[in-house]
């Protein structure tokens, strides 16, 4: 099915900034395995798996709109050099991400694409109800209890 040109090279966009945040939570997963967070690390594990989920569904529309996905270009990364600094720059790519979503989701109800445009809500939806929220919620946690407490509490538990 011939999709809209439009909405193939926004949908290549949304590709572009999906695989540069799953580069984004690749670094910052490693960085917080390599300094014993490990539950930074798992969290940040499950934000990649996601962000090929996403990656993935755009993928296959872009190819059912017999568009060509563009999977090699990517945007500029934020690695952060602190766990406050690399949850502030995920948050930002989250809310970039859910930005772009939103604009795309307009485009696809002007050019009548509702398919796209309910594939692109779901996404949305995990962007805000589980990306952005989470890391809402966990630079809360660093205000309150500060940033030595929070870094406590997701380091794993001693055995024995």
């Amino acid at each position: 099915m011939q999709g809209s040109t439009k909405i193939i090279d926004l949908l290549n966009r949304q590709l572009t900034m999906e695989l540069s945040s799953m580069d984004q939570y690749l670094a910052h997963s490693k960085l917080y395995e390599d300094w014993g967070i490990s539950r930074l690390y798992h969290l940040l594990e499950h934000e990649y798996d996601e962000e090929l989920g996403h990656a993935r569904k755009i993928i296959e529309r872009i190819i059912f709109l017999e568009g060509k996905a563009d999977t090699a270009s990517r945007d500029p990364i934020q690695v952060g050099g602190d766990v406050k600094q690399m949850l502030t720059f995920d948050l930002a790519a989250e809310n970039a991400v859910a930005e772009s979503l939103r604009e795309i989701i307009g485009v696809c109800e002007e050019e009548q694409d509702y398919v796209t445009r309910d594939m692109l809500m779901e996404l949305l939806d995990d962007t805000e109800t589980d990306h952005i929220f989470w890391l809402e919620q966990a630079l809360g946690l660093i205000d309150l209890v500060g940033i030595q407490n929070y870094i406590q509490s997701q380091m794993k538990a001693s055995e024995g």
